[in-house]
């Protein structure tokens, strides 16, 4: 099990854990209603750092969005005492856009536009020795980054995983959901009759986890017996357990019945008693068919009489930090023997069964779910507990490439023409972003090349690159640039998120398996290995899709996707 260290919320109710925590317990919350911000022609309401916060936050020689990820880790830092110049340390950020608001629409792009080369400053500048890595997995990006710490960990191929989520809100992100109708104008009220949409939010969130104790430890590392622990008193949290599932329906709308996050929530449950949840910690975007979805996929679980968290009434969404902000806060109230209240909440609107509050209640657990669901189709659950921990025993499983099919401009052809002479079949295609184009052609060619099987042929699509969706990002950037003719399109903004690609693999191969998308600072075979091999341990999958994927234009483009093997 993966204990949990130390933690740092930074946001604009405050700029440590506890103040946040006092904060949401006073029933405060850091939404604003906005009118002409950033030129945008609609009001908004958001919760974002105010010009004083980002004076008082600001590093010189840093972006703001790299300045509150510093922050954060530099202020959950001066709890424990870890040396974070070891090779033994790794950071993972969360982030759905990072320094979006930067991206030029035309011209040359500095590297500062790219989430792998903040995560690698944001790195240098705590004094980290790692490659970073990125996880990039649209809202559910923070617990992807903690599962990913945890694989990682539990391998034995790190000692400590600092973990942090963080996203800056811009006309970029902002105009984007708007074009969805997804945005409110007031306040967002998770789970009720009135709910019409999210809230955009600020913030960054630090979680440091330690290794379990490993009772057959890899290569020489130290068993988590003989690390710091935390400075706390009594028991510690842990990770217990999680899963994470694709619905393959939509890469947008949630599946109606809630699919994939059912078996998410059924797969960590499992042989657990479900009465010792203190609460579901729930997404609650406050959108029609994200409460909907959740609400029957908690009903469907079995999970109707635990009490639900829905903190975005707080916060609003913040994207890639709320996976991590959320679990700390949860954490945070239940060891004061609190279910916080869901701000926001008057009446139910939603046709499964839950249990829900706007006021806080008490409780003597000491464990708690914490799910999320996002666009691409994912779905992840998590399970956090007191638990004291217990040996984790190591496994010297390899994986082995069996099949790989590797796509490149530099044969002369066109992606469009290898789609019209080796499939042709699925119209959608021409719809698609480029990477997501090069993702669908190269994984329908590499299942050419496998013996003839069932639908489901992989246990895990795990995905790589530099760049993001950087060619999406500026075909989206395109129709907001012009303030004459302010134009965002939906159609081109649902593709601004790398792990789109997946989601779009997924449906079409009817895949309900993990699907990851995670960004480098370059291509790196042996840290992808690393992440690949640590992934199918945890998860128990024997087979895997991954590789390297990066694409500018129909004629400049680069694809190398593998089948793995796992064995002893």
């Amino acid at each position: 099990m993966i204990e949990v260290i130390s933690t740092n919320i930074t946001s604009p109710l405050g700029f440590t854990t506890e103040e946040n925590y006092q904060a949401v317990l006073s029933g405060s919350s850091a939404l604003k209603r906005y009118e002409g911000l950033w030129g945008l022609p609609e009001p908004f309401a958001a919760s974002l750092f105010s010009e004083e916060q980002r004076r008082e936050l600001a590093i010189e020689g840093y972006t703001f969005f790299e300045a509150i990820a510093i922050q954060s880790i530099r202020e959950a830092l001066t709890h424990i005492s870890i040396d974070v110049a070891s090779s033994r340390v790794v950071l993972i950020l969360s982030t759905t856009k990072g320094n979006v608001e930067s991206l030029p629409l035309r011209g040359d792009l500095e590297g500062s536009v790219f989430p792998s080369y903040a995560a690698h400053k944001i790195s240098k500048a705590i004094g980290l020795v790692t490659k970073p890595i990125v996880v990039c997995n649209a809202c559910v990006s923070g617990l992807s980054a903690q599962l990913l710490a945890s694989h990682l960990l539990s391998a034995g191929f790190y000692d400590y995983a600092i973990v942090v989520g963080a996203e800056v809100q811009s006309k970029f992100i902002v105009s984007g959901f708007q074009s969805l109708k997804a945005v409110s104008e007031e306040p967002c009220r998770p789970f009720d009759i009135e709910r019409n949409g999210l809230n955009p939010g600020e913030a960054a969130a630090t979680i440091v986890l330690k290794a379990p104790l490993q009772t057959s430890p890899r290569g020489g590392r130290l068993s988590a017996a003989q690390l710091p622990s935390s400075s706390g008193e009594g028991a510690s949290w842990h990770l217990i357990s999680f899963s994470t599932c694709n619905d393959a329906y939509h890469i947008v709308s949630p599946s109606p019945r809630g699919e994939g996050l059912t078996n998410a929530i059924n797969a960590v449950m499992k042989g657990r008693d479900k009465s010792q949840l203190a609460t579901v910690c729930v997404h609650g975007t406050a959108t029609l068919y994200n409460d909907q979805m959740e609400s029957k996929a908690i009903e469907r679980a079995g999970l109707s009489d635990v009490p639900l968290s829905a903190l975005k009434g707080y916060y609003g969404h913040t994207m890639g930090a709320a996976g991590v902000l959320e679990t700390i806060l949860t954490m945070r109230a239940t060891d004061d023997g609190i279910v916080l209240g869901s701000k926001g909440f008057t009446e139910p609107g939603v046709s499964g069964k839950v249990s829900i509050s706007n006021e806080p209640q008490k409780t003597e657990k000491t464990s708690f779910l914490k799910i999320m669901s996002g666009f691409g189709g994912n779905n992840v659950a998590a399970l956090y507990a007191k638990d004291p921990p217990t040996p984790f025993r190591g496994s010297n499983e390899r994986c082995t490439k069996t099949h790989t099919v590797r796509l490149s401009s530099k044969d002369g052809k066109s992606l469009t023409d290898i789609y019209k002479q080796e499939i042709g079949d699925y119209p959608k295609f021409y719809k698609m972003d480029i990477l997501s184009r090069l993702a669908f052609v190269t994984v329908d060619l590499l299942k050419k090349s496998l013996p003839p099987r069932g639908e489901v042929w992989w246990g895990a699509a795990l995905l790589f690159n530099h760049s993001s969706s950087i060619v999406a990002d500026r075909a989206y950037l395109s129709t907001i640039s012009d303030p004459e003719n302010f134009f965002p399109s939906p159609s081109l903004f649902v593709y601004t998120l790398p792990n789109i690609t997946t989601g779009e693999i997924a449906i079409r191969h009817h895949f309900q398996g993990e699907t990851s998308f995670y960004i480098l600072p370059e291509k790196d075979e042996a840290l992808m290995q690393q992440i690949l091999e640590a992934t199918l341990r945890a998860t128990g999958a024997k087979r895997a899709i991954c590789g390297w994927i990066d694409a500018e234009s129909e004629t400049n483009f680069e694809c190398e996707l593998s089948i793995y093997n796992i064995h002893n």
